[in-house]
């Protein structure tokens, strides 16, 4: 598979990802109809220690690090392989059951991607 795109919500609140592969490693992409870059985060796996450790680049003045973090922490720890996630979303005048929405979405559409390439959630 060379991507995978899937989409998660309604109205406002919905979300897309685009999933690509870089030889073996996963790269998301998360974002809306306003898509830009707001945070990257790269997780890579320690087999010796088995865990994941993550680090984010956020962007002056944007608030997607928490979904970067999550997304690309939870993908490079039940897959045990290196991930990397851009995520920008944008809603004027965004309310904070909005932003439930959004972050619940975020959740939904990883599990989705790590069914639909790996098999498992």
């Amino acid at each position: 598979m060379d991507k995978l795109e899937l989409s998660e919500g309604k109205g406002r609140t919905t979300v897309r990802v685009s999933a690509h592969f870089m030889g073996g490693d996963l790269v998301l992409f998360i974002y809306n109809k306003q898509a830009h870059i707001g945070a990257v985060a790269v997780a890579d796996y320690d087999h010796k220690e088995g865990r994941a450790s993550t680090s984010v680049i956020t962007r002056l003045g944007h608030k997607e690090d928490a979904v970067a973090r999550n997304a690309a922490h939870t993908i490079c720890k039940r897959t045990q392989k290196p991930a990397c996630v851009i995520v920008g979303i944008h809603l004027d005048n965004i309310t904070e059951t909005e932003i439930t929405h959004i972050v619940r979405n975020c959740t939904t559409l990883i599990d989705r991607v790590l069914h639909e390439l790996y098999g498992t959630q």
